[in-house]
This record gives C-alpha cells, structure tokens and sequence, in this order.
C-alpha cells in the first residue's frame, strides 16, 4: 500500500492526460465497434464541440492544482479529516475515503446542480447534449466545474485523505466519467451485477433523458449505492431514452458560442414534470 501511495503522489502531469487520452480513445474506438444508439451526426464536429469545454476544465484543474496542494500540506499539518480519527489498515482508509470523495464531489454537489437554480443555470449545457456520447463527459461549462472542485476540495477536508488517495480517486472518476458517457453497448447480464454497486453506462443513459423524472434521478458517478440509498435511483428501457433537454432547443446543441452563453440568457429553467416512470 505504501507503493501504491508513493506511485500516485509522484504521478506526472503528462501521465495524468495520458490517462484522459487512453479512456476516451478506449471508449470512442468501442462507440464504433458497439454502438447503443446510432446517430446520425457528424461525430468529429460534435466532439471539437466537448473538447472545448475539456480545454476551459483542464485550464481550471491546473488554477485549483496551487490551492489543492496548499490545503493538503495545512490537512496534514492539522491533522484534520476521518483519515486521522479512525485507526483502520490503509486500504480501508483508502476506500472510506474514496467513498467520501464520490459522495460530497459527485453525488452531492451533482444532486445540488439540479435542485438549485443558479447551479442548474450551467449545469444544464451538460444536458442539452443530444448526441450523448463518450465525448460528453468533458461537456461542462467552466462554473459548472468550479462548483465541482469548491465541492472536491469540501471532500477532501473532511475526509482528510492524503494527496496520493485524491489523486487515485481523480483517475477512478476519469474512466467512471468516460465509460458512463459513452455510447457502446453493454449487455443486461453484465450490467446488472454491475450496477448494484457501480455506476454503469446503461444506468447513466437514465440521467440524459430529457425529461423528469429521468433527469433529476441516477447522480452518481462512481457508487451506484448513494442514489439507492437517497431514493433517486431509476430505471427502465433504454429504448426509451431521448438525449437533451425538453427546454432548449435541440439545434443549437453544437453550437458553443450559444452554449457558454447560454445560463445568462435563458429564460426557461423549469422542466415539465412528466408522470413517474419505473
């Protein structure tokens, strides 16, 4: 275990996008292979699109890349956080850990870009994305992210987890973030044991419908176990799934100038309530 922390707290900054490009090379090379939906799309405009919003998050990663590494040394200088009050093999503060982490970073603050309104301004042009694929787990706008690393950093405090811990729950929530996008096939035999723990791709598809309950339902991104445990897990036929969302205009998804601007010019933040699926 002492190996696996001294590996991940000297992990270079090439390795780490070496890891983005590896996953969703993986995961758009099985889109072809294994398709679930067959878009009739441009696939290479649609993703120059995403890869914008990748860029604006790469830029914020290296902002918060100072202040993250000044709250670890002030954490372990303090002693602060469940790491130090439990006295627990380090695996098992690795997975207590990585369980905090994927419970205030993704499901809470995720749940919270929905049930919020001035959150869900920008977190909705991670919706409007009607052509869901493995691209679309870059698609955020850059509050929307800033929330998300406000809410990683709470995480962390709380969870008083070493450098070496969030920086192996940061390449776990690379591949979750990936594969769950991506559009490829999983068959039912596999995915069901799946995701009685683990967020799969076909329990995430739920969450991009574009209408309720579907959308505000499946938060997680690593754990399936927070949205059984919170009620907002769902699911039902994935035939009847339709990407985007029913207050935006379908058309314009692929157009970035529109979608950065889009949280200060729209009008319409209420979804219809549709009748209760199961």
């Amino acid at each position: 275990m002492e190996n696996f922390m001294l590996f991940f707290e000297h992990l270079p900054a090439w390795q780490k996008l070496a890891w983005i490009v590896i996953c969703m090379s993986a995961c758009w090379m099985l889109e072809g292979q294994y398709p679930l939906f067959r878009f009739q799309y441009q696939k290479w405009k649609h993703a120059k699109v995403n890869f914008v919003f990748l860029f604006t998050t790469l830029l914020i990663n290296l902002g918060f890349g100072a202040l993250t590494l000044g709250v670890f040394t002030w954490i372990e200088q303090k002693q602060i956080g469940l790491y130090y009050l439990v006295n627990w093999p380090l695996w098992a503060k690795f997975l207590l850990a990585l369980a905090i982490m994927d419970l205030i970073a993704q499901y809470f603050v995720h749940f919270l870009l929905h049930k919020i309104r001035f959150m869900w301004r920008f977190h909705l042009i991670h919706h409007s994305d009607t052509k869901v694929d493995v691209t679309t787990g870059t698609r955020h706008h850059p509050v929307d992210y800033l929330f998300r690393e406000v809410f990683s950093l709470i995480a962390v405090i709380i969870s008083g987890a070493p450098l070496a811990f969030y920086l192996a729950y940061r390449i776990i929530t690379v591949f979750f973030t990936y594969f769950t996008h991506a559009n490829i096939t999983v068959p039912e035999w596999l995915d069901s044991p799946l995701r009685l723990l683990f967020v799969t791709p076909n329990l995430h598809k739920f969450h991009h419908h574009h209408e309720r309950p579907w959308t505000d339902s499946n938060y997680g991104n690593i754990l399936s176990v927070w949205d059984r445990l919170f009620g907002t897990y769902t699911y039902g036929k994935l035939q009847e799934v339709h990407y985007g969302l029913d207050i935006l205009n379908p058309e314009k998804d692929e157009e970035i100038a529109y979608q950065m601007a889009l949280p200060f010019t729209i009008k319409q933040l209420d979804k219809p309530m549709q009748a209760e699926r199961r």
